[in-house]
């Protein structure tokens, strides 16, 4: 089953917070993840690059670390800089998704590409965000996390928030949770998997940040 790409979060057997981004795509499958020390950017390969300005919509940061370092925001496009930036300005993690997926809005492509986001609250008790924004609506959603439990939400097909759209999450490290992204559980059996992007909660404070691409 194809659904596009994927935000994902939970809580790792330790109790750990983790959030995750995988991209799935049959249009534009040349493009990798490039982490850096408090975000990972989504960008064409090498040879690739003219593909911007068949959409604008491809390159973009898909992870920003903020507050302090105890947040992290994943999303699938452009949506997760005033994410982060209201969320850094003091805004309650519920307000930012709320203004910052309604500011832009879905993606005006031919598939009416729906923006969605995770976020990872590690300030006092951990807690996880989901969002949507579809054409027919807006989902912000506090998940009830549990340990080695993970909830998320995708561009196509489940891109409804619900409490049934989870998996088991054993990752212990932030290579780990891309692989599961990846290959395990439910999500191997969503196609055209192209790269995948995890933040882990680290035991020093902050975000342990890793991204796995699929090799041929």
């Amino acid at each position: 089953m194809y659904v596009g790409r994927i935000v994902c979060v939970g809580l790792n057997p330790e109790g750990k917070l983790c959030a995750s981004y995988r991209v799935s795509s049959r249009s534009f499958p040349n493009r990798r993840a490039v982490p850096g020390a408090r975000h990972v950017a989504i960008i064409p390969k090498a040879g690739y690059e003219s593909d911007i300005e068949k959409n604008p919509y491809i390159a973009y940061n898909c992870v920003r670390i903020v507050a302090g370092d105890a947040v992290a925001v994943v999303t699938n496009g452009s949506h997760t800089e005033p994410i982060a930036e209201k969320i850094d300005g003091g805004a309650p993690v519920r307000d930012a998704l709320i203004q910052g997926l309604h500011a832009l809005d879905f993606e005006k492509d031919q598939y009416n590409t729906p923006r969605i986001a995770a976020v990872a609250d590690g300030r006092g008790e951990p807690a996880g965000w989901l969002g949507v924004v579809r054409d027919d609506g807006l989902e912000v959603r506090r998940m009830p996390l549990r340990p080695s439990w993970c909830f998320f939400v995708a561009t196509y097909e489940r891109n409804s928030i619900g409490v049934d759209l989870t998996d088991s999450l054993h990752a212990t490290t932030p290579e780990e949770a891309c692989d599961m992204l990846l290959n395990k559980g439910v999500f191997a059996s969503f196609t055209n998997a192209v790269t995948s992007v995890a933040a882990l909660a680290a035991d020093g404070g902050g975000y342990a940040l890793a991204a796995m691409d699929v090799t041929e």
